[in-house]
Formats: C-alpha cells, structure tokens, sequence
C-alpha cells in the first residue's frame, strides 16, 4: 500500500469536485472558527473581571451587618447596627494578618456647586481606605487623622463628580461643594479609573472623614460596614477566622448562634465569577461545537454519495489488485483531508474574528492555545469518525457488482 499514491488520488478526487468539497468543509470551517471564538470572548471576559478584582485589592475583606430575626421575621442587613465603633478599634487593634482597617458609613443625596449639581453618596472612610481599594490621589491631598477626630467638613472627589460640578475645567482643589446643605472643601481629586466590566462607574466618588458623615449627615452611631486588608492573599483566610473571632466575642454570640455579621472577600468574589464564567464559555463552546456534529455529519453525507458515484471506480481498482484496506485507506484520507483543511481555514477564521470583536467592538478577547489544539484534534477525529463508515462500505463492496453497477 503506497500511501504516497493514495494521497495523490485523494486529492485529485477533491480537486474533480471543488465546490462540493468546499460546501462540506463548510460546518467544519464554521464549527471551528465558533468554538475559538466563543472560548477567546469568554475567557477575555473572565480575565478582563480577574484584574479588575486584583486592581480592586485581591486581598480585601468586607465586613457587613447580617440579618437578625426578631418575632420571626428577619431583618434587613442595612436596617442592623451591629457594627460600631468599639468593634471597628478592637479589630484594628488586635487582628495580627490585617495591613490595613476602615470603616465606611454612606449617605445618599446631591451634589451641588454653583450653578451645577449632580446626585451622588458620599462615602465617610478612615485613612487607609484609599490604600485597602487601591486608590491614587492624583492631586491635592487625602484627608488626615486630625480631620476624621474633628470631623472635618473636606472630601477627596473622583473624576465624574469634577466632570459634572465644574464643567468649565476650573481647579476643584479649594472649591466648595454643598452635599444636603452639608458644605464640604474639596482637598484632592482620586486618579481617574472608569468603568468596571459590571458597568459601574468608578470615578462616582465622594471621599470625607467617617466622622463627618456619621455626625453631620446621618447622626448615627454605628457604620455601614468595615473594609480591611489582609497583610497577603494566602493570609486572607487566617484574617477572616480571625475577625470573626474578635465580632462574635464583642457582639456576646454564644456557641451555637448565627453571627450578626458577614464577612467577604475579593477571593469569594473571583470565585464565583470564575465558576460562573467557566459555566458559560463551556456552554458557548457547546453550543459552537454542534457545528462540528453537523459537518461532520454533511462529511459523512458527501462521502457516501462519493462512494456511489465511484462504485464502478472501485470495482476497476479492485479488480486490478487493489485490496479492501487500499480503498478504506483512499476514502478516509479524502474524508481527513477535508476536515483537516476544514479545520485550518476554521482557525484562521476563529483568530481573525478574535481580532475583529478586539479591535471592532472592544470586546476583550483571549485566543486560548488549547482550544485551537483541541478544536483542530476534534476536526481530525471527526473527518475519521464519520468518514470511516462510508470508506469502509467502499472496501467490503464485491469487485464484480461494482464493475456491474450503472
């Protein structure tokens, strides 16, 4: 069996019928450019939410009011005020794995400047808090220990609120600003970030003491909730169990009961974003696969009406010497040469539509080496897989009927 001859027939039989051999490739072309496509965009958007959570702080913990029940019906968390100062000062001062602590209270309202104004929170933090969440004062300055004891009335604003209360480009380094009939100086402005892959502008921002927004905006006593930072990412589990500890002492929990507190982390957040991106590449890759089924099925198809038209062909070759496995053989490599080459445009194909959602629509994309190897493998299985049944009833047919079929 010279394989060599049987390549060159092979070819000379897709080059008799181009256009067929072209439409059969079709579903593989198309099967695999989708699965490369489909598998660069989710796992573009998978890596484009991953930074964004490590430029967030991939070590950041956050610790909330839970829910409580009180004549059998439960609370909402942000009606709780079980996180209060004396809690925040225990953590700070007793937790070994933290790097950095601040509480946050929030409060809802609008901005106003002149002329201008723009709905907005403003968000009442320690000092570390810009340090915790990874946030770079660009000009100006952060406010300082002095402010938060004196509850100052100044605010570190982010590039949204500048763009919407001092439209005409003026410095807002100095300028006042009214939040609720609340007059607070601007003394900084954070570096600019945009938006997140979650759609929420990050540059939405008031910064001012947490003082300042517990007692002259809100009249509260406790906060909305803590942020902290672990001392590394593989120290953020050691840091949760132990402010866990810390809260249930402060809060009186016996054993048994449900803590009145929720504590989350960057890591819990990747995860589950993670999980859920896997979850949908691997279903968009399913879904582009069914195009694979499908030319390989069109392969199958256009291989047994191959066979039916070259039966008289067959019967001459057999009748000359060629023996049962020297056809198979033919067939089969006709059947792989065509998801093979099928399976290269579908490549080039997959990688140029990569380039054009990058470079188009802005889509992150990024082009997985193991897809385009197993997407390829796949293709080459599929032309064997639905070309051997075909290629093997050319080989079993009697030489005689063959040379007899009209």
């Amino acid at each position: 069996m010279n394989y060599t001859n049987l390549f060159r027939i092979a070819l000379k039989a897709l080059s008799n019928n181009k256009m067929r051999a072209f439409l059969t490739m079709l579903g593989i072309i198309i099967g695999v450019g989708s699965v490369i496509t489909m598998i660069a965009l989710g796992q573009g958007t998978q890596k484009s939410i991953q930074k964004e959570i490590s430029d967030m702080g991939s070590n950041i913990i956050m610790i909330h009011p839970g829910g409580d029940m009180k004549g059998g019906v439960r609370r909402d968390p942000s009606e709780m005020q079980t996180l209060k100062m004396k809690n925040y000062e225990a953590l700070k001062s007793e937790c070994m794995y933290l790097s950095g602590i601040s509480p946050y209270a929030t409060a809802s309202g609008q901005l106003v400047c002149g002329n201008n104004n723009y709905p907005s929170s403003v968000t009442g933090t320690g000092t570390e808090y810009i340090d915790i969440r990874q946030l770079v004062v660009a000009d100006g300055s952060m406010f300082t220990e002095a402010d938060i004891k004196t509850s100052a009335k100044v605010c570190v604003i982010g590039k949204t609120i500048v763009d919407n209360l001092f439209p005409d480009g003026s410095d807002p380094i100095g300028k006042v600003i009214r939040f609720n009939q609340v007059p607070l100086k601007v003394i900084g402005v954070l570096e600019e970030k945009g938006y997140n892959s979650m759609g929420m502008d990050q540059d939405d921002i008031v910064l001012a003491p947490y003082t300042t927004v517990m007692k002259r905006m809100l009249a509260v006593t406790h906060f909305n909730g803590i942020f902290a930072s672990a001392i590394s990412e593989d120290m953020t589990e050691y840091a949760t169990d132990e402010i866990r500890t810390i809260l249930r002492r402060e809060h009186r929990l016996k054993d048994g009961e449900e803590d009145d507190f929720m504590i989350r982390t960057q890591q819990e957040l990747s995860d589950m974003m993670n999980t859920t991106m896997n979850l949908l590449t691997t279903l968009l890759a399913c879904i582009a696969g069914i195009s694979l089924l499908v030319g390989g099925i069109g392969i199958m198809n256009i291989m047994y009406v191959s066979v039916t038209e070259r039966t008289r062909e067959i019967g001459l070759r057999m009748s000359v010497g060629a023996r049962g496995i020297d056809i198979l053989a033919q067939f089969l490599i006709e059947a792989v040469l065509i998801s093979v080459t099928g399976g290269i445009i579908g490549i080039l194909l997959g990688a140029s539509a990569c380039l054009a959602v990058k470079y188009l629509a802005h889509w992150p994309v990024y082009i997985q080496i193991w897809s385009v190897v197993l997407s390829f493998a796949v293709c080459t299985l599929t032309g064997i897989f639905f070309g051997w049944y075909p290629a093997r009833k050319a080989a079993n047919l009697d030489p005689i009927d063959a040379l007899r079929y009209e």
